[in-house]
C-alpha cells in the first residue's frame, strides 16, 4: 500500500490586500496632513519629500505582499520527494528519489544569519523553507528526517 505525505510551507503575512490599502491609506492621509501644514507656511518642498516617502511606503508594501505569496509543497511517498514552489514568477518542480536522500540542516556561517534546511540525493540539493523563522525550520527538518529516513533505515510512512 503507498502511504504519503503533503507538508505545505506559507511565509507569515500578517497584511491582506485590503489592509494593506487601507495601511498605506491612513500612513498618506496623516503624511499629507503634515506635509500640507508645513506647506501653508511656505515650506512647500515638504510636499515633495512626503509624496516621495508615501510612494517608497507603497513600493515596500508591494514587494512584502508579494514576497507573502510564496508557497512551498514537499509530497514524500515511497519512492519519491516531490517538491513544489509558487511565487510570482511561476512555478517549478524539482523531484529526489526517496531512497538515498538526506535531509540536512546547515548550521549558519555566521550568528546573523539562518540556518539552510537543504534535501540532497545523488548530488542535487534543493533548499526548503527560506521564508521560515529558526525554530520552524528545525521542526521541518526533524519532520522531514523522519518521513525520508536513511537509506538503511525505514521511513515513517
Amino acid at each position: 500500500m503507498l502511504h504519503s505525505s503533503l507538508i505545505e510551507l506559507v511565509p507569515r503575512c500578517s497584511l491582506t490586500p485590503a489592509t494593506a490599502r487601507i495601511f498605506i491609506a491612513v500612513v498618506a492621509a496623516t503624511t499629507l496632513a503634515v506635509a500640507t501644514s508645513f506647506a501653508l507656511r511656505g515650506m512647500w518642498p515638504v510636499l515633495l519629500f512626503a509624496g516621495l516617502e508615501i510612494g517608497v511606503l507603497a513600493w515596500a508594501v508591494r514587494a512584502s505582499m508579494r514576497a507573502g505569496s510564496k508557497r512551498e509543497t514537499i509530497a514524500v511517498d515511497e519512492q519519491s520527494i516531490t517538491i513544489r514552489r509558487i511565487d510570482p514568477a511561476g512555478e517549478d518542480f524539482l523531484v529526489f528519489p526517496r531512497h538515498g536522500s538526506a535531509v540536512k540542516l546547515h548550521a549558519p556561517s555566521t550568528a546573523q544569519h539562518p540556518s539552510r534546511l537543504v534535501l540532497e540525493s545523488r548530488g542535487a540539493a534543493c533548499e526548503v523553507g527560506r521564508f521560515l523563522t529558526e525554530d520552524e525550520r528545525r521542526t521541518l527538518a526533524a519532520r522531514l528526517k523522519q518521513l525520508v529516513g536513511n537509506t538503511n533505515e525505514p521511513s515513517a510512512l
